[in-house]
Order: structure tokens, then C-alpha cells, then sequence
């Protein structure tokens, strides 16, 4: 517990930087959110009663301020377009991503632990190379380009899933599952192939131990000594990666959410920067910030229940 609230404590001090950092150059960026609404047309006397209104004519260290002291009491602001709580419009948008985010990762664990054991039992094997090249196509060929050939096939030609119309998992777990199974394989074959190669290396690093040798030593054969003895003393890495992956897909999946039309965070976050919704566009990139730093803390977290030489004790590992 001391270890976890000394995890806590040290995103303060990293959340207060990324949230300066953001208002800073949301502020750089080019146009004025009053003209974007009222449009070009609009009279200099129009433009400045808006900008009172919305609070931008203050200095921005006094609008810093205000919002911060809002994010304090819990209320990231309201959107400057439509006055919309930036709260209602980031709880509709961020659990698409999340979703999609681990529902990707699922498909690359699914693909990866198979192949990358395989391809490290059957090291310079036809398994093996078969395995590195499957995983040198998926680093290879980008994710929107193996989303818009599921599109042409699955939904075009054969007309197996719908190019739209999503709907939360818990409203209809089918009609949810037809819409987000080409996303989750289409973006989850790149980061299967980054976890093949992580665990293939890690494996054969592994395999060649003293344990390894004393538990074949002892009868243990094939996958056993795989499964009951490498494998765990493998996974740190491999976690490590999976941990930078899903944090990375929280923020890095917009062009997959546009490919497929589905309404998720990435999309909200883009459309309210073209739009220069300071307060959503805020809110957003500290939400993604908090939820990087709650990843990599859970992936610390992780380490001890996998690995049993390190433990968590008065805050030290």
C-alpha cells in the first residue's frame, strides 16, 4: 500500500507539468475560437463580446488558473462551441477507445504468446521463420491500410460485417462485437507482431538458463518447461510492452475510429482541436495523460504478482 501511495503522489506533480504544458500550446496554436463560431463576417464588436464571454480576453495565467481551480472541484469546464459538459462529452467518447484498446490488445496477446512460443520452441525451424515473417508483414503494412482491406472484403464484398453503427457493449454485446471485431484485429496484428519478436527474444534468452536445463534434466519435455518454468520469468518485458502499447492506443487510435466511423476519444479530441475548443481539447489530453499514468502504474503493480523475486515492501521494489 505504501509503494502504490507513493505512485499516487508522484503523478501530482507530473499531471500539474502536463496540464501547464497543455494549456500552454493549445494557446499557440493558430485561430481565434470567437471567428470559428461566429464566422469570418462577424463584426470586431461581436468577436469581443464572445471572447468576454467565454472568459478569453483575460491574461492566461488568470484563465489558467480558473480552470484549474474548476479541475480541482471536479469540473473540466464546458465546451466553447455548444456549452456542453467537456465531462458528458469525453463519458460518451472514452470507453469507444477504451474498448477498442482492449479488445486490440486481447487480439495481439491471442496472436502473439502462440506464435512467439512456438516460434522459440522450434528456434531455426520452418515454425520459427514462418513466425518472423508474419511478424515483419505486421510491422510492415500500416493499420488503416489493413482496416480499409477488411472493409473492401468483410463488409463490401461479402457484406459479413457493417461498416457502422455502433452501440455500447452492454446495450447489444452482438451488434457491438459485429462492429468492433475488424477494428480490434485490424490495429491488434501490429501490436502482435511487437509482442512475437518481444517474446521470442525474451524466450530463447530464457531457455538457455541453468533452471531450464535442471527442470529437462528432471523429465520435464517440450512445452511443459515452456509453460511451467520460462514462460513467467519471460513475461516482465513482455509486460513492459503490453503496458506501452495500451497506453499509446488510448491516444494513437484515431485513424483507425475514422476508417471505421465509430464515435471514440481520439475523434473527440481531433475535431475539438480543428475547432479550437480550448476546454475540450484540455480536458481531453489531461484525461489521456491521467489514464498513460494509471497504465504504467498498474504495469508496476503487475511485475510483483509475475515475477516473485520482486516484491513491493514500505514503497520500495
Amino acid at each position: 500500500m505504501a509503494y502504490v501511495a507513493k505512485r499516487i503522489l508522484t503523478m501530482i506533480p507530473v499531471l500539474i507539468f502536463l496540464s501547464i504544458m497543455v494549456f500552454s500550446l493549445i494557446h499557440l496554436i493558430p485561430g481565434d475560437p470567437a471567428e470559428i463560431i461566429l464566422g469570418q463576417d462577424a463584426t470586431p464588436q461581436a468577436l469581443a463580446a464572445l471572447r468576454a464571454q467565454m472568459g478569453l480576453n483575460r491574461p492566461l495565467p488568470m484563465q489558467y488558473f480558473h480552470w484549474l481551480g474548476n479541475l480541482l472541484h471536479g469540473n473540466l469546464g464546458y465546451s466553447l462551441l455548444d456549452h456542453t459538459p467537456v465531462s458528458t462529452l469525453i463519458m460518451q467518447r472514452l470507453p469507444v477507445t477504451v474498448e477498442l484498446a482492449i479488445g486490440t490488445v486481447i487480439v495481439a496477446f491471442l496472436i502473439a504468446f502462440p506464435l512467439g512460443i512456438l516460434a522459440a520452441v522450434k528456434r531455426d525451424k520452418w515454425e520459427d521463420f514462418t513466425a518472423l515473417f508474419a511478424s515483419t508483414v505486421g510491422l510492415s503494412v500500416p493499420p488503416f491500410w489493413i482496416g480499409i482491406l477488411f472493409l473492401l472484403f468483410f463488409t463490401v464484398k461479402i457484406h459479413l460485417f457493417p461498416s457502422s453503427g455502433y452501440v455500447p457493449i452492454w446495450r447489444n454485446f452482438g451488434q457491438n462485437m459485429s462492429v468492433m471485431i475488424l477494428p480490434m484485429v485490424a490495429t491488434g496484428i501490429r501490436e502482435a507482431a511487437v509482442l512475437l519478436r518481444m517474446l521470442r527474444s525474451t524466450l530463447l534468452d530464457v531457455i538457455d538458463q541453468d533452471f531450464v536445463r535442471t527442470a529437462r534434466a528432471k523429465g520435464l519435455r517440450g512445452f511443459g518447461v515452456i509453460v511451467r518454468h520460462a514462460l513467467k520469468n519471460a513475461l516482465i518485458p513482455v509486460i513492459t510492452t503490453g503496458g506501452l502499447q495500451i497506453a499509446g492506443l488510448l491516444g494513437g487510435l484515431v485513424i483507425t475510429e475514422q476508417i471505421f466511423s465509430l464515435p471514440g476519444f481520439g475523434t473527440l479530441l481531433i475535431q475539438s482541436v480543428f475547432s479550437r475548443d480550448y476546454t475540450t481539447v484540455q480536458a481531453c489530453a489531461l484525461i489521456a495523460a491521467l489514464l498513460v499514468v494509471i497504465v504504467n502504474l498498474l504495469v508496476d503493480l503487475v511485475y510483483g504478482l509475475v515475477d516473485p523475486r520482486i516484491r513491493v515492501n514500505g514503497g520500495r521494489s
